[in-house]
């Protein structure tokens, strides 16, 4: 069920004014907004309810166990278990079949083939995310900057609300469990903001990205060799606009159907393309996956505590591990690379030069947004072979075919979004709160029409459901 879709409005509506109706009964309330959760992801596959359920479970009785227990060791066994076993269920509904890929290769090479069991594991969609909510969880009661969840029901609302369910944000149980601790208040602002977020969600998935992806991306990504440099390279910067436009939309309804039920969502993008370093580009891009990857992984290494060397050891495994997070295949291995190793050059370059400004602002965001561009490359190619074939295409002057005017357009739109004010919404929100309800209504309709009568026909799923 996705959400720029009939069938999820018409649940939507549903889930709104039931949730609504038991605004003052805040224990049935959360728990008619879990079923309605697991109704929405059993429209993938009724089968993997179960494991949202499992995992909920586990998760809420590791950390049960850790508060009730005042042995450092014990906890520190405690927490271990919890996080190893949420990297089971993880590694092996998504890891299974390319470790085992991988282990086949490297046998037949010193010549001890064997018959490893090679299983059809199909992939629950939003398991990354759902199992770091849960790391997260466990280890933030560990670290007591989490008050444990009051209830099993908390939890299991925490790791299957449907908004960031199958993509994010990773919410943390911080900033979640209190919000379920207490009947969520609906005001006019975050109204307001939240009807704002879902039409300009809708408008950059189902118009921008859309477009780009069917008429401009998909072709050229699939046959690279039957496309010159200025095709390949304007094939290049709309993937760079549409990955944006398909994964912030899908934050930007997450965050604003949230609101409508009550609940505030972090901001998950920040203008990530006027980002002047990839160091400041990880702050702006998939905050939540960022700054969990900084807490959980990059700090508990050591970060750069250490000195230099090992803060640029420790930020190389961060994103190698943050790179096959986003899929099991090598071409996603070798994006975490190269962001790594662009984050360790950046940061060799300080300890040479210090304080002093080497470069001007306008070009650091030049050469942030191209090496940026090169790793989608590596991202959204199939294979290594379809990587190289891009990259020796820019070489390759033919005459440019794709460049009509609407998809050069989307694409100049998209990037442009980067330098509007940065809190553009929120600051349209607080201007219209005040305005008469029945003009508020208009307004909010004719740009749902709007948006609806430019959008193509269908919608494909969100980049980010296959992660």
């Amino acid at each position: 069920m996705l959400f720029p879709t009939l069938a999820f409005g018409v649940f939507f509506l549903f889930v709104y004014f039931t949730s609504w109706s038991l605004d003052r009964e805040n224990g049935r309330r959360k728990l008619f907004l879990l079923l309605a959760s697991w109704f929405f992801f059993a429209q993938w596959d009724w089968r993997f309810v179960g494991l949202l359920i499992l995992s909920a479970v586990l998760n809420w009785g590791v950390a049960a166990l850790i508060v009730a227990s005042d042995d450092d060791r014990r906890r520190k066994w405690l927490v271990g278990i919890g996080v190893a076993i949420n990297l089971l269920i993880l590694g092996f509904f998504k890891y299974y079949g390319f470790f085992v890929e991988q282990a086949l290769e490297l046998l037949a090479q010193v010549g001890w083939e064997r018959d490893l069991p090679l299983l059809q594991v199909v992939l629950p969609v939003g398991i990354s995310f759902f199992t770091f909510q849960g790391i997260s969880y466990v280890v933030d009661v560990y670290r007591r900057t989490a008050a444990p969840a009051k209830s099993l029901l908390d939890v299991m609302l925490l790791m299957s609300f449907f908004p960031h369910l199958v993509a994010g944000p990773i919410v943390r149980a911080s900033d979640l469990l209190p919000q379920f601790e207490r009947a969520p208040r609906l005001t006019r602002e975050m109204a307001t903001h939240g009807f704002l977020l879902i039409i300009w969600g809708l408008f950059k998935k189902t118009v921008i990205a859309s477009e780009l992806a069917v008429n401009l991306v998909d072709p050229v990504f699939f046959d690279p060799s039957a496309y010159g440099a200025g095709d390949i390279a304007l094939a290049v910067y709309a993937y760079a606009v549409q990955i944006y436009c398909d994964f912030s939309a899908y934050s930007d309804m997450a965050i604003g159907i949230a609101a409508l039920l009550g609940y505030s969502f972090p901001r998950n993008f920040d203008q990530p393309y006027r980002a002047s370093s990839m160091q400041d580009f990880w702050r702006r891009w998939h905050i939540s996956l960022s700054s969990w990857l900084r807490d959980y992984l990059y700090i508990p290494l050591g970060g750069g505590r250490k000195g230099l060397v090992s803060s640029c050891v420790n930020v190389m495994i961060t994103m190698l591990l943050g790179g096959l997070w986003h899929g099991a295949a090598w071409t996603f291995v070798a994006w975490g690379a190269l962001h790594g190793a662009a984050q360790v050059f950046e940061r060799l370059g300080k300890a040479a030069f210090g304080a002093r400004k080497v470069i001007p602002t306008w070009l650091g965001v030049l050469i942030t947004f191209h090496v940026v561009c090169l790793g989608w490359i590596l991202f959204r190619a199939e294979t290594f072979d379809l990587a190289v074939a891009m990259l020796a295409g820019l070489g390759r002057w033919e005459s440019v075919v794709m460049a009509t005017p609407l998809l050069v357009g989307l694409i100049v739109i998209g990037l442009g979004m980067h330098w509007l004010p940065p809190r553009a919404i929120e600051g349209m929100a607080v201007r219209l709160k005040a305005a008469p309800s029945l003009t508020l209504a208009l307004l909010i309709g004719v740009a749902f029409l709007l948006v609806e009568a430019v959008r193509p026909e269908g919608v494909a799923p969100f980049i980010y459901f296959q992660f």
